[in-house]
């Protein structure tokens, strides 16, 4: 009896801490990597055979994984190299526009990245995604939200999934401002 309770003791414990956090009011403004809700309001959360699906079907893809500045101590005339991004075929990568908080430069930056990938269409369906557990896909989906697209589509699991999945990876480029 005690090994039962135990064990059922020890599921439901594991079972909480897989749990999604509940959904905030406004942006997450730090700790982005971890897990995020199971939904954003207003959206419409993808698995990642429904991603394939909509990306098969032409939906606008936004990559929103940030990229690191080039670090300020680096010696004069240091070579700088990116690191390599792979992301899903065809996708806008808009790096750094899924922070809390964006300055007006980044956020100008989003909007008309959600543009060109949307070709100017509110009614397009626009997925934004960026790696498992990280609340920069969830920021920027909710905003655009509010920025007024209307079939606005998020994928949690992002390139994790997709590449787990089998599915195709290709290098990315930031998309020109």
């Amino acid at each position: 009896m005690r090994r039962g309770l135990a064990a059922a003791i020890l599921i439901l414990a594991a079972t909480m801490a897989r749990a999604a956090p509940p959904e905030p009011d406004g942006f997450r403004q730090e700790g982005y990597r971890s897990p995020t809700p199971a939904a954003l309001q207003g959206a419409t959360t993808l698995t990642t055979p429904e991603a394939e699906r909509l990306w098969r079907a032409g939906a606008a893809f936004v990559d929103v994984l940030p990229r690191p500045p080039r670090p300020t101590t680096l010696p004069p005339g240091t070579i700088w190299r990116d690191a390599p991004h792979d992301s899903i075929p065809h996708a806008h990568w808009l790096p750094n526009t899924g922070f809390g908080e964006l300055a007006p430069q980044t956020e100008a930056y989003l909007r008309s990245g959600l543009a060109a990938a949307t070709e100017g269409r509110f009614e397009k369906p626009v997925v934004l995604f960026c790696q498992r557990d990280c609340w920069m896909s969830w920021n920027a989906a909710k905003r655009a939200l509010a920025l007024g697209y209307r079939r606005v589509h998020w994928y949690p699991d992002g390139t994790d999934g997709w590449g787990e999945a089998g599915l195709p990876l290709e290098r990315a480029s930031p998309a020109a401002p």
